[in-house]
């Protein structure tokens, strides 16, 4: 039986070549959502057991760590999350007594969430896992691929911005 290889040969043709057979392993999207899938899952492992969290409660928890008090809206901006699945991780961490909800002072539709004593607690043992896990995946890399990386990463993030603004532009009859 043929082993398959993850690549294929540098040379071979993806972006742009259209008679090029199409290599999923060298997509994009596929690349990076795998990616982003397998570091979830590894760190998932460590919150879900200790904490019962799910991801989504945990990004949740994350940008309420960095932000709050802070909109389900603005979490959903935040994370590329669906304000369904926000909506649903802030009902159970609500329930789970991790966060609370106060008004909003401009607009007394949105509530503002912000932690409990609880959800403090659970957030500070999560964080330092979370940077040496961070630590742990980014020691394949020395300082100036991580420093390229992340510049990468901003920029591919601002141009998926603009291709989907562009695409809400067009969908918009005059």
């Amino acid at each position: 039986m043929q082993r398959l290889s993850r690549r294929e040969p540098e040379d071979a043709g993806q972006a742009g070549d259209e008679t090029a057979p199409f290599l999923l392993e060298r997509f994009l999207p596929y690349e990076l959502s795998v990616t982003a899938n397998k570091v979830s899952r590894l760190f998932a492992h460590f919150y879900a057991e200790r904490f019962g969290l799910s991801i989504p409660e945990w990004r949740c928890l994350a940008v309420i760590g960095r932000y709050a008090p802070v909109a389900a809206t603005a979490i959903a901006e935040r994370t590329a999350m669906d304000k369904v699945k926000v909506s649903r991780a802030v009902a159970s961490l609500l329930a789970k007594d991790l966060v609370r909800r106060g008004p909003h002072p401009a607009d007394r539709r949105l509530g503002l969430l912000a932690f409990t004593a609880k959800g403090r607690r659970v957030y500070e043992q999560i964080v330092p896992f979370a940077r040496r896990l961070e630590a742990d995946l980014m020691a394949v890399l020395g300082p100036a691929d991580r420093a390229a990386l992340s510049a990468m990463l901003g920029r591919i993030a601002a141009r998926a911005e603009a291709l989907d603004t562009a695409r809400l532009d067009r969908a918009v009859p005059d």
